[in-house]
C-alpha cells in the first residue's frame, strides 16, 4: 500500500467524496456528504469552524449524518452529537484462494433485491443501508429457497481502496461460513480489478473482527463513529 493511500484512509469519508465517489456527494471546501438518498455519511477535512459552518449547511432540521474521525469531535453548540462508538479499520493483507465449500450459491444483487436486502439489514444491523445504497458498488447475495439470507457489498471508495460493507447473514444462517464465502468472492473481485479492501468494524465486535483477520484483514487503526445533527433535530438511530 503506497504512502498516499494510507493518508486517504485517516480520513476515509472525506477521501471517497472528494475523489471516486465526489459525483454522488453534495458540499464545498470544508465538508461534504453523501446524497441523503445514498448513504447517511459525512465528512470534514478537518474540524474546524469553517468545516462545521459548512456542514451545517447541508443539513436540515430532520438529518442525521455519521462521521469517522481519528479523534474525539467537539463540535459547536449548533450541534447535537452522539458517540456510536469506536471501530477498527481492517485493510485486506491477503486472502484465501478459494472461499468455503457450500452447495449455496452466491449471486450479484441488483436493484429489484432492494426490498429484500432491506429487509435482512432490519434485521441484522450492520449498518446503515438505504434503499439506493447498492449504487454505491457490487453487492452479492446467497438465497435459501427463495429467500436472501446472506450479503456483502462496496461502498465507500478511492485511489484504488474499495471498503466492504453491509456484511450481514440471517440469525437461521449463521455457523455455515456464508459470511466468510461472500467475504472471500467480494475480495477475490476487488483484487483482480486491481484494489485493495478494506472495511470498518466495531471493536466490540470480537466475532467479526476475529472472522476478518482468518481472512487476511490486518488491524490498521481505531477509529470514532459520531452522529451530528443540527440541535434540533433527533439523535442518529442505527
Amino acid at each position: 500500500m503506497r504512502d498516499a493511500q494510507v493518508a486517504m484512509l485517516d480520513n476515509p469519508v472525506w477521501s471517497a467524496l472528494t475523489m471516486d465517489q465526489q459525483t454522488v456527494s453534495k458540499g464545498g471546501r470544508f465538508a461534504r456528504r453523501y446524497e441523503p438518498a445514498l448513504s447517511v455519511f459525512a465528512a470534514m477535512e478537518q474540524a474546524t469552524p469553517d468545516a462545521y459552518a459548512e456542514l451545517g449547511t447541508l443539513l436540515t432540521s430532520a438529518d442525521k449524518v455519521a462521521l469517522f474521525t481519528t479523534q474525539i469531535l467537539n463540535p459547536p453548540t449548533s450541534f447535537d452529537a452522539s458517540m456510536l462508538g469506536e471501530g477498527y479499520q481492517m485493510v485486506a493483507q491477503s486472502i484465501p484462494e478459494r472461499a468455503p465449500e457450500t452447495t449455496l450459491q452466491c449471486f450479484d444483487l441488483a436493484p429489484a433485491d432492494v426490498p429484500d436486502m432491506q429487509e435482512l439489514v432490519d434485521l441484522t444491523k450492520p449498518g446503515p443501508f438505504t434503499a439506493r445504497t447498492i449504487e454505491l458498488g457490487r453487492y452479492l447475495g446467497i438465497r435459501q429457497q427463495g429467500a436472501l439470507v446472506a450479503m456483502i457489498g462496496e461502498r465507500m471508495r478511492f485511489g484504488g481502496l474499495v471498503e466492504v460493507s453491509a456484511v450481514c447473514v440471517h440469525p437461521d444462517h449463521r455457523g455455515k461460513r456464508l459470511a466468510q464465502m461472500l467475504t472471500v468472492q467480494l475480495c477475490t473481485r476487488i483484487r483482480s480489478d486491481g484494489g485493495i479492501p478494506f472495511l470498518h468494524v466495531y471493536a466490540a465486535n470480537q466475532s467479526a473482527i476475529a472472522l476478518y483477520e482468518k481472512l487476511g484483514f490486518v488491524k490498521r487503526r481505531r477509529l470514532h463513529v459520531t452522529a451530528l445533527s443540527l440541535a434540533s433535530a433527533d439523535p442518529i438511530k442505527e
